[in-house]
């Protein structure tokens, strides 16, 4: 999806740092943590966790983290420093003030899961994930096995009505019904985001949508990493990057 100038994400001029009253809404992995061989394989970090914090209390409240992970996975890796945060691509969702809007799974769901173990248990090196709401097949350590994965999640899709999201050598088979840019828009309808300027920061395709709604509610987005087309208007090169400009975000009063 391309931006509004066309341009690649290594073409990308870099976000601003003033702002009226922005909103951030932050991916977890790839974003605020580097990608790793596998999920558990990311945990807390001290310098993320003060960045977040101190962001957090300048913002007066307005930012999420809108991830793939669960929220429990949120809470872990960013050692509670999110109050407000999006679990399992939108399914998951803990309002600013603590309370949850939380989607029922699908039954399909453990049949995914079922077949996915099945798959995996054969071929060393990929994963299986069980988010409860979705079902993860991570094949980063098999890549030999992605064109099987993807025709394996697709036609299980078909067979189970599950929505299939495409990700960063992984593949999800999730309860339908919402996304990231479902989830952002329902935060901004709520204290402390609404009237704020939404800014969505992610990497991968999942955050496509989170670009789209961030721009349809007078905001931008930005992608982190390497260049492809995209929906956001600015770019930053890597974890290290997007920690650099989050503690240099100046937030107008609310």
């Amino acid at each position: 999806m391309p931006s509004a100038s066309g341009a690649i994400a290594s073409r990308l001029p870099k976000p601003p740092v003033a702002f009226a009253k922005p909103a951030l809404f932050l991916d977890l992995d790839g974003v605020l943590a580097p990608l790793a061989p596998t999920p558990d394989a990311v945990g807390p970090d001290a310098r993320r966790t003060d960045v977040l914090t101190r962001l957090t209390d300048r913002l007066q409240g307005r930012v999420a983290i809108v991830s793939g992970r669960t929220l429990g996975e949120i809470d872990r890796i960013s050692d509670g420093a999110a109050r407000a945060a999006s679990g399992v691509h939108g399914l998951q969702r803990r309002r600013g003030d603590g309370s949850f809007a939380n989607r029922t799974p699908d039954p399909a769901v453990r049949r995914a899961v079922s077949a996915f173990a099945a798959f995996a248990a054969d071929r060393p090196g990929v994963i299986v994930e069980d988010k409860e709401l979705a079902a993860g097949l991570h094949y980063r350590q098999a890549p030999d096995a992605s064109a099987e994965a993807i025709a394996l999640a697709a036609a299980l899709a078909q067979e189970t009505g599950l929505a299939l999201q495409p990700g960063s050598m992984v593949l999800e088979l999730k309860t339908p019904g919402t996304d990231k840019g479902a989830a952002l828009t329902a935060f901004m309808a709520e204290a402390p985001f609404k009237g704020a300027i939404p800014i969505m920061v992610g990497d991968d395709l999942t955050d496509e949508h989170g670009f789209e709604a961030a721009e349809a509610l007078g905001g931008f987005g930005v992608l982190v990493g390497p260049e492809r087309s995209t929906a956001a208007r600015y770019g930053l090169e890597d974890v290290a990057a997007v920690l650099d400009w989050l503690d240099q975000i100046e937030g107008g009063a609310a």
